[in-house]
């Protein structure tokens, strides 16, 4: 609770429109001190009530004063800054002692020896001021400072990494020079949303509770519930002896599939499992895993756990009482493994690629699912009668989970093909596999296809038959998508449209947006549904102040389902696709991009000393530093002069067609009325 409270107090300190010289303004400058050696000031002055944060011990420390120089050649550093005394608080919120300076002007100097005549020193500053409750950090990326030595000359830039910038060359996009651009851009935080939100742990759960039901119509599973439920029951007239041991044993299944989803969690977290849900190799890795997943349910091989492990167990069991409950539960995790192994694979891959706690949840639902049966007939085992025989059926299911893993494997290999650029799963290629495989799970619930463990079967039952109408009926669907029609239910699961090697129809799509020059990286990065803009930060800007323009940026990805539903069901709307083509200069910002190489140096803003060589990393690096947020999509509006027209909105809004609408109209009003 402290760390949220913590982090709470810091993101909502930022004002939306807020300036940093509202509450203090940056000065540097350099004299000669002797000789060839000279004294860089840096000065900061604050309004009155205001003051400055230093470094802090506290659990969750608010940004602290950073001043950064330049190595160069032409001068060499002969001391640290020499920095008032802060002094020091305990806070609260913040669960520690933190430093501060609140006098009205803080003063830092540093010696510097001129190795060369004339020469410049650069670097870079950050600070968090605050008076009143109300906080405003220098803006990001970290503001650059420029000092000549001899005419004091100095400016000020926060885009562009300055040892990337000759003397006498500055980084110019479309006639837009952002080298020497004032400190415009406003650094947000305010009211975010984490990606482990409830609605998103809700969602895992509930999937993976559908799985771990699936889970128990397995034929390694269904037959031991009875045999279970009866060793419960055995020897106790009352059944209440049982009914608790039942407990206990449905317990520690939950508990030992948990403790698998924990370990996970706590290697993991979200930004890694960002970076490999993302990367082409772990991708293709997944995709070999769930073919070998699907080979085993279809009767290929079983997979199965070293046979000790469970006889060891199987030992402790038979003791009976608690421990024996607990060790039961144990013999039935091992034993049934053949068939949930690809099962529990499903849902940990799946959770693993949101990261966080998301594989905890993931367990936690299938656990529940797969306990509940056991649990529930110790304390109703009349109930018992009603279940249907073990029998082929039980194959049958096993079957059907091998040709869903089928297609769920091309999902993977999608991402890795999009991320590789490589063109080899196109939206028509993967459609036409997709029919292919459902087609055959079709004819094999008609009995037409048979496989080595399956039993005969002398005619077809009524819900084989319904199951097979309704997979016959999905494969009709899937098939107009061969000529290009969008097949919206399914857009976050498919390749992009743009990846189709031809379209007889276009569905919902707009005219040409008129854009200034032609985009960077166009060759190999599309837009949906006909519209065009760019894929760099600098270049939009530089459009949208030549068309007088807002800009509405789109964090999005390759991998990412929910831009495709997004895309699909919510800018396809015709009005909302010709609002976003005639208002809005669009920036779509791919952060799992790691094959296009950026054309221009930059230098991450995140910890400030990495060289970003990627179209995704820079795109990440810009939403992970500026919103602090990792989650796509995420889509956000700005002025000409980087200013937040609107509160940025993650999917959780995006999906709602009103509140998408209302989101670019309140920004197109706020635009108009900064710029009448």
């Amino acid at each position: 609770m402290k760390k949220l409270l913590a982090f709470l107090l810091i993101a909502f300190s930022f004002a939306l429109h807020a300036q940093f010289e509202d509450l203090a303004t940056v000065e540097f400058s350099i004299q000669n001190d002797k000789e060839d050696v000279y004294e860089l000031s840096f000065k900061i002055k604050l309004n009155n009530g205001a003051h400055l944060y230093g470094p802090s011990n506290a659990l969750i420390a608010p940004p602290e004063l950073i001043l950064n120089l330049d190595s160069s050649p032409n001068y060499k550093l002969l001391n640290d800054w020499e920095i008032p005394e802060f002094k020091t608080k305990y806070v609260k919120e913040f669960d520690g002692d933190v430093t501060y300076f609140d006098g009205k002007e803080l003063v830092a100097t540093r010696l510097i020896k001129g190795l060369v005549k004339d020469f410049s020193v650069t670097g870079d500053y950050q600070a968090q001021v605050c008076n009143k409750g109300r906080c405003i950090t220098s803006p990001f990326p970290n503001p650059k400072f420029k000092v000549k030595v001899g005419n004091g000359d100095k400016f000020y830039s926060n885009t562009l990494p300055l040892d990337n910038i000759s003397e006498n060359e500055t980084n110019k996009y479309c006639g837009y020079d952002f080298s020497k651009e004032e400190n415009k851009l406003k650094t947000f935080q305010g009211k975010l949303l984490d990606s482990e939100n409830d609605s998103s742990f809700w969602n895992t759960f509930f999937v993976a509770f559908l799985f771990g039901l699936g889970a128990i119509l397995t034929p390694c599973v269904f037959p031991m519930i009875p045999m279970t439920v009866s060793f419960f029951l055995k020897g106790d007239s009352n059944g209440a002896k049982g009914k608790i041991t039942a407990l206990i044993f449905g317990f520690s299944i939950i508990v030992i599939y948990c403790l698998i989803g924990s370990i996970i969690s706590a290697v993991f977290g979200p930004e890694a499992a960002s970076l490999i849900s993302t990367h082409w190799l772990p991708n293709l890795l997944f995709f070999a895993v769930f073919i070998f997943f699907a080979a085993s349910f279809l009767g290929m091989f079983e997979i199965t756990l070293p046979s000790k492990w469970s006889n060891i167990s199987d030992k402790k069991a038979d003791k009976g009482g608690i421990i024996g409950a607990i060790f039961m539960a144990l013999t039935l995790a091992l034993v049934s493994f053949s068939c949930t192994g690809p099962i529990i694979g499903t849902v940990l891959v799946e959770s693993f690629k949101v990261g966080g706690l998301e594989p905890l949840i993931g367990m936690l639902g299938f656990s529940t699912a797969f306990a509940l049966p056991f649990t529930f007939f110790a304390f109703f085992p009349s109930w018992l009668k009603s279940l249907p025989k073990s029998g082929g059926w039980l194959n049958s299911v096993k079957v059907v989970f091998g040709f869903l893993e089928l297609a769920l494997a091309l999902k993977f290999l999608s991402v890795a093909d999009l991320t590789g650029h490589w063109g080899v799963l196109d939206r028509d290629v993967y459609l036409a596999l997709w029919i292919v495989i459902f087609s055959l799970l079709g004819f094999y619930l008609l009995g037409k296809i048979k496989f080595a463990h399956d039993s005969d079967l002398k005619y077809v039952k009524v819900p084989r038959l319904i199951l097979a109408i309704g997979v016959f009926s999905f494969v009709v669907y899937l098939l107009p998508g061969m000529w290009g029609a969008p097949l919206r239910a399914l857009s976050g699961y498919l390749p992009p449209m743009t990846t189709m090697d031809y379209q007889f129809s276009s569905y919902n799509t707009a005219s040409q947006s008129e854009i200034c020059d032609k985009p960077s990286y166009s060759d190999d990065l599309h837009l949906p549904l006909g519209l065009r803009g760019y894929y760099d930060w600098e270049e939009g800007m530089c459009c949208s102040k030549e068309q007088g323009k807002p800009v509405f940026i789109d964090f999005t990805g390759h991998a990412c389902t929910n831009c495709r539903e997004i895309e699909n069901l919510i800018w396809a709307d015709p009005e909302i696709l010709e609002f976003l083509k005639k208002e809005f200069v669009i920036i779509s910002l791919f952060t799992d991009d790691r094959k296009i190489k950026i054309k221009d140096p930059y230098i991450a803003v995140f910890d400030g000393k990495t060289r970003v060589k990627y179209v995704g990393q820079k795109a990440y690096d810009i939403q992970k530093t500026w919103f602090n947020k990792v989650a796509q999509p995420y889509y956000v509006t700005m002025d000409q002069n980087k200013e937040l027209l609107e509160m940025p909105i993650d999917y959780e809004i995006a999906e709602n067609k009103s509140d998408f609408m209302k989101f670019l109209k309140l920004s197109l009003k706020e635009y108009k009325k900064r710029n009448p």
